[in-house]
């Protein structure tokens, strides 16, 4: 599992476009998360999730097929399973795992070897901002992300790496979490 890095970092701080960047540097594969909720216009089984319901996630915990999972603020699940780490693990390419901070306490905990980057901007205004810009949503729910952010803030000790995304510096951040990577992909 040396090939894989956790990406992790509150909505808005940029880890996506973190990961569409380190395309530049290695030959990249993500692993992809399987979740409850229902999909979206524009996605597909595999891309960006793997699509199955609650009863299927159920037998999936119980059958000690999940690597980690938790029941998100929408009460959906999101897990990725043994299976899928294992075929990144096995892909000869960078493994990138984008989870939320409740993930990288449970991976952490079965997966010591993986590497974790947290991912964040130096002021909750910035986030608060980026989140505006890119989707159009009501007030309320910035206010949901703002408080789920607070949250994942006070958990950045979990983390072996912390990456702050500037405004207008995603060629640095990107540059930068690059070196974590190739300093620790034999660690």
């Amino acid at each position: 599992m040396s090939n894989i890095f956790i990406i992790s970092g509150p909505s808005g701080a940029g880890e996506d476009s973190v990961i569409e960047g380190l395309k530049k540097y290695f030959k990249i594969e993500r692993i992809i998360t399987t979740t409850t909720r229902a999909m979206r216009s524009g996605e597909s089984e595999g891309n960006p999730y793997y699509f199955i319901n609650q009863e299927e996630f159920q037998k999936k915990i119980e059958n000690n097929e999940m690597a980690e999972y938790a029941q998100e603020y929408n009460n959906n699940f999101y897990g990725v399973s043994k299976i899928e780490l294992e075929r990144v693990a096995n892909s000869g390419k960078i493994g990138l795992w984008k989870i939320e901070w409740k993930g990288v306490i449970t991976a952490k905990k079965s997966y010591p070897e993986i590497k974790s980057i947290f991912i964040t901007v130096s002021d909750l205004k910035i986030l608060e901002n980026r989140i505006r810009r890119r989707d159009e949503v009501s007030d309320e729910y910035i206010k949901e992300r703002m408080e789920y952010t607070k949250e994942w803030l006070k958990h950045e000790d979990i983390y072996d790496f912390k990456v702050i995304n500037e405004e207008g510096k995603l060629k640095e951040t990107v540059q930068e979490v690059a070196e974590i990577i190739k300093n620790n992909l034999n660690a």
